[in-house]
């Protein structure tokens, strides 16, 4: 059956109109990015298809070129439209946190550091400095490391820190497996910076492990 034929609130853009694009699953999501689908295999099969073969929504999306056009249905026209709704998705997010921003919600930060940290394969750590009223002075990614370690320098935050003259510091950092738990090197490494900028008056506010979700050690108690 043609989803033409599918009852009006079951169709995924009829759908995201009524309910809302949160109310689509990640086929009906892609669906509609499709588009189109193939002879006698609708978007939303094609949708599922695609996620089955990939894995999830997010390998699909991480995919290089050759994988993405190897699969059936896809091509570079689809390929290059991917890529710009996903650079557009990241500018975006650059905007909802600006330098002289006041943090305010941290949901947004916590979206924001997903955005910039979630992909990269290998693992990055990146600090937030923040001046006394917990404005964005900066985001900079500092340090990166192999795909399970990196190797952070609390010297090297600190004279950031300075040459920012920061009061407060967000320190973020992704595990690449996915899995955001935050592991005893992380609470080590996070201690030694919390001691280290509270020697200079600059207050860590919080550290997020970025993976498939993300993890606040204020949350946690951790800090």
């Amino acid at each position: 059956m043609a989803i033409t034929d599918w009852p009006a609130e079951e169709r995924p853009r009829e759908k995201l109109l009524i309910k809302g694009a949160t109310s689509l699953s990640d086929s009906e999501l892609l669906a509609i990015f499709l588009r189109t689908g193939v002879k006698g295999i609708t978007a939303v099969d094609m949708a599922k298809g695609l996620l089955d073969e990939h894995g999830s929504l997010r390998d699909l999306l991480a995919a290089d070129r050759e994988r993405f056009c190897e699969s059936h249905g896809l091509g570079e026209a689809k390929y290059v439209q991917l890529q710009a709704v996903l650079e557009m998705s990241r500018r975006y997010f650059d905007e909802t946190l600006k330098r002289g921003d006041e943090i305010t919600s941290a949901s947004k930060v916590r979206d924001y550091l997903k955005a910039k940290l979630r992909d990269y394969q290998h693992e990055v750590f990146a600090c937030l400095f923040l001046d006394n009223r917990h404005r964005i002075i900066q985001y900079q990614e500092m340090f990166t490391g192999t795909i399970d370690a990196a190797s952070v320098y609390p010297r090297e935050v600190v004279k950031r820190a300075l040459t920012h003259n920061a009061a407060a510091i967000i320190l973020a950092h992704n595990h690449p497996s996915g899995i955001a738990e935050p592991s005893e090197s992380d609470k080590r490494i996070t201690q030694r910076l919390k001691e280290a900028l509270g020697l200079i008056d600059v207050r860590v506010l919080d550290h997020f492990v970025v993976g498939d979700e993300v993890v606040s050690f204020a949350e946690r108690g951790l800090l």
